[in-house]
């Protein structure tokens, strides 16, 4: 059985709209999650709706943290781009100094660093990237926290810098057998019942297991979990896992300190 817990701290991914183009509901997931994992315009988000994004965080108390990905609007960041490591670095730095802006503008800060899409699945397993990513945050700011999958490259060498590794969980996405993630592509990846996914993320925080996709029990350590803001039933979804772990006696909280 994994490492269970009576606290777990809620994410999503947010400030994803450009100009005109609308994606998700921020202001209603706002009032729902404890973490906010914001845009840095290199794969979604316009200024403005960084901008706002961190407001509205700072007035309901949501801890904001770095949603950093590739250069890569048109594929939302879910493309490989084949980079060097330091040109790496220097784009996850030039997006935390962008978004750290807005959030001080806004009266708040970022606290952590989460990879998007692409980068994310990059890290897990790719040694100069995963490092690539934790060299620009040593540099900007240790005492970020670095939020990742369980058991990948990124957290091992956000510890070894010193640096405070989260590991999250997925809420509406489903697992293989050996706890990693079915990919977005394949049937059945992306889960849509909100009460299935509700019970899957009790089970998470309370058992330390999720059920796999062959019906097996994987098991998951995870001090965060994340919905997908920009998912069909995104909201419902969040305010179901929400309702669902308060009625079991968790507690949501930020894993950041000055929340």
């Amino acid at each position: 059985m994994g490492r269970v817990s009576s606290t777990i701290d809620l994410n999503a991914d947010l400030g994803e709209s450009f100009g005109p183009w609308s994606i998700g509901d921020d202001a209603a997931m706002l009032d729902v999650v404890t973490s906010a994992n914001v845009a840095c315009g290199f794969h979604a988000g316009d200024p403005l709706t960084l901008r706002r994004t961190c407001q509205v965080a700072a007035e309901r108390g949501v801890t904001v943290g770095a949603q950093v990905g590739y250069r890569d609007l048109v594929g939302f960041g879910r493309r490989f781009l084949d980079m060097e490591p330091e040109e790496l670095t220097a784009d996850v730095l030039y997006q935390l100094g962008a978004l750290d802006a807005m959030a001080k503008s806004a009266g708040t800060r970022v606290r952590y660093v989460k990879p998007h899409g692409a980068l994310y699945h990059a890290t897990v397993r790719d040694e100069a990237l995963a490092d690539a990513v934790i060299e620009a945050v040593r540099r900007y700011n240790p005492t970020l926290h670095i939020l990742g999958m369980p058991g990948s490259l990124l957290l091992e060498f956000a510890e070894e810098a010193g640096l405070v590794a989260v590991p999250e969980a997925f809420a509406d996405r489903a697992y293989s057998p050996d706890g990693t993630l079915i990919p977005r592509g394949d049937p059945g990846a992306v889960l849509s019942d909100p009460v299935e996914v509700a019970a899957r993320m009790v089970r998470l925080v309370t058992e330390g297991v999720v059920p796999a996709v062959d019906g097996t029990d994987v098991m998951v350590h995870a001090e965060s979990i994340c919905t997908h803001g920009d998912s069909p039933g995104a909201v419902l979804m969040a305010r179901a896992v929400r309702e669902a772990l308060v009625a079991a006696g968790v507690t949501l909280r930020s894993f950041a300190p000055g929340s």
